[in-house]
């Protein structure tokens, strides 16, 4: 009686392993399409290495670069802590930046992240806007429905 319900048992396994490796087999992939008018895209930057700060800034231009989403995204790069070695002058990271700069991105910096560093804002670039935190940012714009991509 034992073999007889083992035998069942492994006979329903194969049988339950073939049909969800059939059907699997048979579902097609479909990329998302860009049915909005508008998407919204908030990028966070908290790290200051320079393969860090290249990867966040490709990672953009590929997304403003996506035929679905051309013409419809716009994009905010919000830098704190460490991440605000972006936006210092002194990095030259402006030939980066202004390309980005010219296609809508917007550059944000946390001021909270300034204070703690005695930072001023003659350092950084011109273009840079500021918020109050990066932290607060990111809430305040996922509550708004942004996209927060931390590449």
């Amino acid at each position: 009686m034992k073999k007889t319900i083992s035998i069942l048992i492994i006979a329903c396994c194969l049988i339950s392993i073939k049909a969800f490796s059939q059907q699997r087999t048979s579902v097609t992939f479909t990329p998302a399409s860009a049915s909005e008018k508008h998407y919204n895209a908030l990028y966070i930057l908290n790290e200051s290495g320079e393969k860090k700060i290249t990867s966040v800034l490709r990672n953009i231009t590929n997304s403003l670069n996506d035929p679905r989403l051309k013409g419809k995204l716009h994009i905010e790069l919000i830098a704190f802590s460490d991440g605000v070695e972006l936006y210092k002058k002194r990095n030259n990271y402006d030939s980066l930046l202004i390309p980005l700069k010219e296609k809508g991105v917007d550059f944000v910096q946390c001021l909270r992240t300034m204070e703690e560093r005695k930072i001023k804002k003659d350092e950084l670039y011109d273009f840079v806007n500021y918020v109050p935190t990066g932290n607060g940012e990111i809430i305040l714009r996922q509550y708004e429905g942004w996209a927060v991509v931390h590449p």
